[in-house]
């Protein structure tokens, strides 16, 4: 890859989409080919993974990271978005006696593997369609829960009817519907207010760029995380010169027994050059990246 080539950590504010944020990279970088590895609500703000030129292959293994949140719900009130850009659908009385012990117990049982129901007005696709566009023509499709796994969620403030906690999940996971099925839990109904993301895998908001350092040549520089640092969460398999040039041609490389198996980063020159797959002994290449 070459120095284009990488994934620019970048903090979304609260208003623009996900997209928007891709069109001010392109014109800020020049470069048509960005793409980013996880959708924010407009309403959301936080960590975006934008992966630029041909980083924008690596998307698809970093999409699929653990994401972490700081998150606000709203207790007694439930939307048709279940989140605050929705209309109120039903209201319940019950959260003003909630005590703290109530809601820590109600979250706490949302932990681990779960099964969820995806939320009506979301980006999933049913036969092809966006669920949020079928929700906007008026459609209700009965969705089916999907498992995803909350690791680890901590209740920071309670000031009723708002409760503010932190949640680390799965890929896949909506935190709106976190929200939602904590305030069923809570007999009350509730919708998420307010969302920030804090990470995806092992990285942070810690030195992301705003939109406007997008137009920042040393922001960017100081920012920017090479393709093989991207890749830290995989196993690694160095190569030689003449490994580079056969996974280059397509072709298949032997590896030692002592090799990782499954999915690996190929390093040549502490360089990334390739995403293979190990099985029967073969290194066979995935996606190539030599100039």
């Amino acid at each position: 890859m070459t120095a284009a080539d990488l994934v620019l950590p970048v903090d979304k504010p609260i208003g623009p989409t996900s997209h928007d944020i891709v069109a001010t990279a392109r014109r800020a970088l020049q470069v048509r080919r960005i793409g980013h590895t996880g959708t924010l609500d407009p309403f959301a703000s936080g960590l975006l993974l934008l992966c630029v030129g041909r980083a924008t292959r690596l998307a698809e293994y970093l999409t699929g990271l653990d994401k972490s949140y700081e998150a606000v719900a709203r207790l007694g009130q439930a939307t048709d978005t279940e989140d605050c850009q929705g209309e109120v659908i039903q209201e319940q009385a019950g959260w003003e006696v909630l005590s703290e012990s109530d809601i820590q117990a109600a979250m706490q049982s949302f932990t681990g593997p779960i099964d969820q129901v995806p939320p009506q007005y979301s980006a999933k696709k049913v036969d092809g369609v966006a669920m949020h566009r079928r929700a906007r023509r008026g459609e209700h499709v009965v969705l089916e829960a999907r498992a995803v796994t909350v690791h680890e969620i901590e209740l920071l403030k309670v000031d009723l009817p708002f409760v503010r906690f932190r949640v680390n999940c799965s890929s896949g996971t909506y935190v709106r519907s976190l929200a939602r099925d904590i305030g069923e839990a809570l007999g009350v109904g509730g919708h998420l207010t307010e969302l920030r993301r804090t990470s995806v895998g092992k990285f942070s908001l810690d030195g992301a760029l705003s939109p406007d350092d997008l137009f920042d040549s040393h922001r960017i520089e100081g920012a920017a995380i090479e393709p093989l640092q991207a890749m830290a969460h995989m196993p690694t398999v160095v190569v030689s010169h003449e490994d580079v040039t056969r996974l280059a041609h397509g072709q298949d490389v032997q590896v030692g027994a002592s090799s990782p198996s499954g999915t690996v980063a190929v390093v040549h020159d502490g360089k990334l050059v390739a995403v293979a797959n190990i099985q029967d002994g073969l290194l066979r290449p995935a996606k190539v990246f030599i100039a």
